[in-house]
């Protein structure tokens, strides 16, 4: 690593923010004499961090963003990747003494923000020139949700859907989207093909299309299962090796998009759901785009690969509106309208899988909070659903954060399991927020 400089520090107050590499790794702020999250496990090292880097245990590590808050009123220094950068630059911070001493795996701009406001204010001036140098033009709000997943998960049933959509019908709630998650697909890769609980895709879209609604459909366009049709007749379009990950109960294959015939298939997939009224796609794992191996396109760069197969996606599904989750933050500036930037919510509130950092509302709330200087300048933030019936742990904690932090707002509960304060806050809550930066005190980064 190149040497960036030194950073004189007041010990007792000094702070160090790490920005991690996609949207369920930490991006929190820490005391210098902290010890910051790291994977516990290599699953979670490559599912929720960088699958290519590992973090120290001994030092502060950001993914092309960290910033140092040196605690004396002095400024707060900034050290970022420029637009465009490939790969992007690991960033350490090792804390000696009254010191913090800076390196970098590449290009890095460091500037000093006069930091009037803390480490929000400075991060959100950042991220408000680094949209500008990336040429984004004005943000379109997001529109309300409903989505299936944090019900019914993979169980999820066309009766499910019907039953929501006359529910959304007599509760009176705001929602324009009915998004259908995980669980209408043969197969994690086969997004074309209808799993046996659902007699027809199409359909099922064409009946939230003829109340009213747009249709919504989860999709991970980047993970193939060993176990689908595409991985047995297609395997010269998977990438060589590479692994995305173990998740439902599998080893988890990436999709090469610089073979022609991934991605044209790619194509097929988005404009055949684009042309049977899909208007809102949520783009998930597509960290998995970015993990290294050798692809057909030789010269690619993983990360050169993501940001074509997102472009692919981009261009085939027009003026939907497009969510990335799991994705590699700096790398998808300008591809997507609105970006997860947490980990999973929860019933509970403390992790119980995938480590300190995994799905919870305790480290959705850490994350919506370390975050919330994107919503307004890099994209629309979704801070996750909001999920309130009477079995949620803390639920109304964490409908306060939605308040205060969801750009997207969602709802995620199987409607007719509300009781009166669980649809009343859903009727407050599921509504459009302007898709303008938040005004933040220093307190939101905990």
């Amino acid at each position: 690593m190149q040497h960036l400089g030194d950073v004189r520090v007041d010990p007792g107050r000094a702070r160090v923010y790490e920005h991690g590499w996609q949207s369920w790794s930490p991006a929190l702020a820490y005391r210098v004499g902290e010890t910051p999250l790291r994977p516990g496990t290599e699953a979670a090292r490559v599912m929720n961090w960088r699958p290519d880097t590992r973090p120290p245990a001994d030092a502060f590590w950001g993914e092309g963003l960290l910033a140092v808050d040196p605690g004396d009123g002095s400024g707060i220094h900034v050290l970022a990747a420029p637009p465009g950068a490939d790969p992007v630059p690991s960033i350490r911070a090792d804390v000696r003494g009254d010191r913090v001493v800076l390196a970098a795996d590449g290009a890095v701009e460091h500037a000093v923000d006069p930091g009037p406001d803390g480490l929000h204010g400075a991060l959100g001036r950042w991220g408000q020139t680094h949209a500008a140098r990336c040429g984004l033009g004005p943000l379109r709000p997001a529109p309300t949700l409903w989505c299936s997943w944090y019900h019914y998960s993979t169980d999820v049933t066309e009766a499910d859907v019907e039953e929501n959509l006359d529910a959304l019908g007599e509760l009176d709630l705001a929602v324009d989207v009915v998004q259908l998650d995980d669980g209408y697909q043969a197969e994690i890769g086969d997004w074309l093909v209808d799993s046996g609980r659902f007699g027809s895709l199409r359909e099922t879209i064409g009946r939230i299309v003829d109340r009213g609604l747009r249709a919504g459909l989860w999709i991970a366009p980047f993970l193939v299962s060993p176990r689908s049709a595409l991985a047995r007749e297609h395997p010269q379009w998977l990438v060589p090796e590479a692994t995305a990950g173990v998740n439902w109960g599998q080893e988890l294959r990436v999709l090469d998009v610089t073979h022609p015939g991934a991605e044209a298939h790619l194509r097929t997939v988005f404009t055949t759901l684009r042309g049977m009224g899909v208007d809102f796609v949520k783009a998930d794992f597509v960290y998995a785009g970015a993990v290294p191996g050798r692809r057909a396109d030789r010269t690619a760069s993983g990360q050169e690969a993501y940001r074509r197969g997102m472009a692919v996606v981009r261009e085939s599904i027009g003026d939907a509106y497009l969510l990335g989750c799991g994705a590699p933050i700096l790398p998808s500036v300008g591809l997507v309208d609105a970006m997860r930037i947490s980990p999973d919510v929860a019933v509970h509130y403390s992790p119980t899988h995938g480590g300190a950092f995994g799905p919870s509302q305790w480290a959705a709330t850490a994350n919506g909070r370390g975050r919330a200087w994107q919503h307004g300048r890099l994209w629309v933030n979704d801070s996750d659903c909001l999920v309130v019936r009477p079995a949620v742990e803390r639920r109304a904690e964490w409908a306060a954060h939605v308040e205060r932090y969801g750009g997207l707002r969602a709802s995620s509960d199987r409607l007719r399991n509300l009781d009166e304060w669980g649809l009343v806050t859903t009727r407050r809550l599921v509504r459009p927020v302007p898709a303008e930066p938040f005004v933040l005190d220093e307190a939101a980064l905990g």
